[in-house]
């Protein structure tokens, strides 16, 4: 957006600061601006003349030749333009030497058909204030005396204008209003919204005589004004107005349809002006299209529209696109005698819809899409009326015609000066964030020493909580203002999962197993085929079936690279993975808290970090032993040696059985990992039947740890210990037991008899 200098000014007339202050103060109160420019500074040796005498051109017959007097003399300029006043009219000269907006050079004396020209007289165009011009520019009689320099005449020639980057967030800064109230905050300046001069001519009927209002989508539209001025003349606006757009880059069009453009770039509110006479039946009505429906936007552009999209209609048909574009049925045209004006309030949600919809981004809807100030609505309709009725003589309709929904009122906020300083980690006296924030606009009841209540106001959407208070006063007073400290952190172990996940993930590879990652979106049939628990967290729009609930087991993925690696020809396949699995916990609602589920209990899901292995194939080939396939007992081996290099202490199996968490391991052969008596994970091969279901080509082993549960077992810091001083003493034992007595239990009895003077029990052997 583009914002002037000059006009801020006039919004606030005690501003000192200058242009460059003013840029470097809206960007540290976080409005970006991306340039500034001053602009008419190559108009300052332009001079005001008086015309004293025009003739034809001796050879050239579309050309005049024309003396002025300029002050100091008389000179004499060859002109083309067709608009040459007669003697006593006032035009500006751009004498030898200066420079045009455009111009590779300064003007030098030039010879047109034998004639030497030593000026020119400007047209709008050649001074950089509108794109084309069919003649040159016609200043107002006696404006001032001949010699006097353009720009002391129009000061409003030079400004300064600002590129400012706005945020969605920041509606009230798409208009010029809003940025002086924000100038007002950042100087602490005294500020007033602009008001509607008292209309001189008054029309003697009743608007609603003239017009009916009728609003069918309170929804969509929660508030549609209209006003009207009767006798208006369309024509030229004046030069200040047709300037001040030009700068700020909207092409001038006529008197009328300038006002409202006028107020979009003052207020940030977009009005539309309809040709009375042209609205079909003297009836506005507001309502959705019927999907379709032909409609052409003022562009020229036939529209076909959708069932969704909000119209401004007539008897007939659509006359506006609401809050995107009119149409060129009602458009105001230079025979308008009688203006009706359009000032509302259009949901964001709905506009943008539409506007993507039809691929149309105008001023307009860029400011409905994000939020304009619902509660100025009248205020801005009342300007624009008097605005209209003194550019073009008319007479002013009193009152207006609402249809609205019923009003809400905005909420109230508390600021409390503790949270104030506690958040900003700075004392920052109340009295000075109350003022601050009254600035802003925010009205203050109930103030007290620490504690205050603020009202929300409606050209804000973004403050409506204490929090968006606080961040107003900081970003008010400067964020260079809070001083840069060490936060007060009380020092605690981490929780370093990485380092874990790198450790054992080094260690793996070190035993000659290969990392895979795989889908953390796995298939509810996947789960349920390895006899994982059921899904917790479904995926709201997964891509397909086969990625539609989050995993609570890695060996889905697994076994599909077993499969894939097992269909290209590879038999030896040693993969691991690690990650994360995901399962709902049920926790206890805290006092005060709302439940997420019905009862005094919520389910939450948990996150759990585990590493798991698939091996198959033949053994590796060892010296004392025969090529075969991988058992239990090299998984075991494999198990046991990553358990203890991962947290240096010893680690012990026990069979399993056929336990309920199993059920996907062979029941003879199934085992867990302890170590320190703490369960950290189990192995074992697949079970045969889930190995012909998955069509895994043959057997698999399989190893699940769980990485939460080995972060608890920090590795032991190596101690010394002495050369025993006697040998180690070896003992056989043969023991007698039921078939039933499990072997692990037998080793688990006499580690604990013999104590610390036991180092070790191993099965030798096994006789029936």
């Amino acid at each position: 957006m583009r914002a002037s200098y000059n006009w801020l000014k006039e919004l606030l007339p005690a501003l000192s600061a200058s242009p460059a202050e003013v840029a470097t103060r809206f960007a540290a109160a976080g409005i970006a601006v991306d340039g500034v420019q001053e602009v008419g500074a190559e108009l300052g040796e332009l001079v005001v003349v008086r015309v004293l005498a025009k003739e034809p051109h001796p050879k050239r017959a579309n050309l005049s030749l024309v003396t002025v007097d300029y002050g100091a003399g008389e000179q004499r300029v060859v002109c083309g333009a067709s608009n040459v006043p007669d003697p006593g009219g006032l035009v500006v000269l751009a004498p030898l030497g200066a420079r045009l907006p455009g111009m590779d050079g300064p003007l030098t004396p030039r010879e047109i058909g034998g004639v030497l020209s030593e000026g020119m007289l400007c047209s709008e165009s050649e001074l950089g204030l509108a794109e084309t011009a069919p003649g040159i520019l016609i200043l107002p009689p006696e404006v001032a005396k001949p010699g006097t320099r353009f720009v002391d005449v129009f000061p409003g020639v030079l400004d300064t204008l600002y590129e400012l980057d706005i945020t969605p967030n920041r509606p009230d800064a798409l208009g010029h209003v809003g940025l002086a109230r924000e100038l007002s905050a950042l100087y602490g300046l005294p500020f007033a919204l602009p008001i509607a001069a008292p209309a001189e001519r008054r029309a003697s009927v009743e608007l609603a005589s003239l017009v009916k209002v009728d609003n069918r989508d309170l929804e969509r539209c929660p508030h549609y004004a209209a006003g009207a001025v009767l006798d208006v003349t369309v024509a030229e606006s004046p030069a200040w107005l047709r300037w001040r757009l030009a700068r700020l880059g909207v092409r001038p069009i006529s008197n009328v349809v300038d006002v409202t453009n006028l107020l979009l770039l003052e207020y940030g509110q977009p009005l539309h002006a309809f040709d009375l006479d042209h609205v079909a039946g003297a009836q506005i009505i507001v309502r959705r299209a019927v999907a379709g429906e032909p409609f052409t936007t003022l562009d020229g552009t036939p529209r076909t529209l959708d069932a969704d999209d909000l119209v401004i209609a007539d008897a007939q048909g659509p006359s506006a696109l609401a809050g995107v574009m009119g149409g060129q049925q009602s458009e105001i045209r230079p025979s308008t005698k009688r203006v009706l004006l359009e000032c509302a309030y259009f949901t964001p949600r709905g506009v943008r819809r539409t506007a993507r919809r039809h691929s149309m981004h105008t001023e307009s809807s860029h400011r409905f899409e994000r939020g304009v100030d619902f509660a100025a609505v009248p205020a801005v309709l009342e300007r624009a009326k008097s605005l209209i009725a003194e550019l073009c003589s008319g007479s002013v309709v009193s009152g207006a015609l609402h249809a609205r929904a019923a009003e809400t009122e905005l909420p109230k906020i508390t600021l409390r000066g503790a949270r104030l300083d506690a958040l900003l980690g700075v004392t920052v006296p109340f009295t000075e964030a109350l003022a601050i924030l009254e600035r802003l606009g925010f009205p203050v009841f109930d103030a007290q020493s620490d504690q205050a209540v603020l009202r929300a106001v409606s050209y804000r959407p973004d403050v409506t909580r204490e929090v968006d208070l606080i961040e107003e006063v900081v970003r008010v007073r400067g964020l260079d203002a809070i001083p840069a400290r060490l936060p007060a952190i009380a020092p605690q172990t981490p929780r370093n999962a990485g380092k874990l996940q790198r450790a054992i993930a080094t260690a793996a590879v070190e035993l000659g197993l290969s990392e895979a990652v795989t889908y953390a979106f796995v298939s509810r049939a996947d789960l349920a085929a390895v006899f994982a628990p059921e899904p917790s967290i479904v995926l709201a729009n997964p891509l397909g079936e086969e990625r539609s609930v989050m995993r609570t087991s890695l060996l889905p993925g697994l076994c599909d690279a077993l499969r894939r690696a097992r269909r290209h020809g590879e038999a030896r396949v040693r993969l691991f993975g690690i990650g994360s699995c995901f399962s709902s916990v049920v926790r206890e609602t805290r006092a005060g808290a709302r439940p997420r589920a019905e009862g005094d209990v919520m389910a939450l899901p948990s996150e759990e970090l585990r590493f798991s292995a698939i091996l198959a194939g033949p053994r590796d080939e060892y010296l004392a032993l025969k090529p075969a396939e991988l058992d239990v007992y090299d998984t075991k081996g494999l198990a046991l040696e990553l358990v203890e290099r991962v947290t240096g202490r010893h680690a012990s199996v026990h069979f399993l059985g056929a336990a309920h968490d199993t059920r996907h391991l062979h029941p003879r052969a199934a085992a867990e990992i302890r170590v320190d008596g703490l369960r950290v994970g189990m192995f074992g091969p697949l079970h045969p039947d889930l190995v012909d279901a998955l069509d895994l080509g043959g057997a698999a082993q399989v190893i699940e740890l769980g990485l939460d549960t080995l972060e608890t077992l920090s590795p032991k810091t190596p101690q010394f210990s002495a050369i025993p001083r006697l040998p180690a003493a070896t003992r056989d034992l043969s023991l007698v037991v039921r078939d039933d007595v499990l072997a692990g239990s037998v080793i688990d009895l006499l580690e604990s008899a013999g104590g610390v003077l036991c180092e070790s029990v191993e099965l030798l052997s096994l006789f029936r």
